[in-house]
């Protein structure tokens, strides 16, 4: 009895859902089967049909989203260069100019930083300050623009590459807050101090772009790593 209420209740779920609960059940009589395989499946698939109401995101194939990526049925993520990509990186000059602006912007950074909050508790050095700010954005113009010459060097385009997507999308709110601050500076419509918090923001959004970058970063040493420990293991070599 309390075997066909629970069929009925799990069926009527279905019903609500346009869900065929059939096509996700495991194989074997209902004894058999695992007593939460239905439901995990079935909140699966509940979740896939809320994120494809909610992910607007024009670009999906340039993302990487397609029917593939469902959660029903996993599959290997994507690598993050292809082999063909990854030579091409490795022969960019523009690679070595980012591996050369990055850390020289991270540097403006921190100095700025130090300038913006001098200012900020104790009211002295703006000129410095804001001084720091222009450097620092000029700075940031410059590794954009080297990194779609890159980008379009590495993937063939100069921009949302599949790879970088999000980074780039991040990127440009990074680079709208910096220029915004710029139009502050020199139109003077917004105080001192406000410019400086308009900074601040900027500078939040920066290390959460150099946050991302630098996690996709390490994600390609440890698949790099991974397909040499690969070539190795093949070929019954040590690592």
């Amino acid at each position: 009895m309390h075997h066909r209420q629970g069929r009925h209740v799990l069926g009527s779920s279905a019903v609500v859902s346009g869900l065929d609960v059939n096509s996700f059940a495991t194989p074997g009589t209902p004894a058999e089967r695992p007593p939460q395989s239905l439901s995990r499946n079935l909140s699966f698939v509940i979740l896939d049909r809320v994120v494809d109401r909610l992910d607007c995101c024009p670009w999906g194939t340039v993302a990487g989203r397609n029917a593939a990526d469902r959660w029903p049925h996993p599959t290997p993520s994507a690598p993050l260069y292809t082999p063909e990509e990854r030579r091409r990186r490795d022969v960019s000059p523009w690679t070595l100019v980012q591996g050369v602006l990055a850390p020289v912007q991270f540097a403006i950074f921190l100095v700025s930083l130090g300038f913006v909050l001098h200012y900020l508790a104790t009211g002295r050095g703006l000129y410095a300050a804001s001084a720091s700010i222009v450097v620092k954005t000029l700075a940031l113009y410059t590794i954009m623009i080297t990194g779609s010459l890159w980008e379009r060097d590495v993937f063939g385009r100069y921009l949302f590459a599949r790879a970088f997507f999000w980074e780039d999308v991040f990127s440009f709110l990074v680079l709208g807050l910096h220029t915004a601050y710029l139009a502050a500076l020199f139109s003077g419509a917004v105080s001192a101090r406000g410019q400086m918090l308009l900074a601040l923001a900027a500078y939040a959004a920066y290390c959460i772009n150099a946050a991302q970058f630098v996690l996709k970063l390490r994600a390609a040493r440890r698949e790099q790593g991974g397909r040499r420990g690969e070539g190795h293991g093949a070929l019954g070599l040590s690592q």
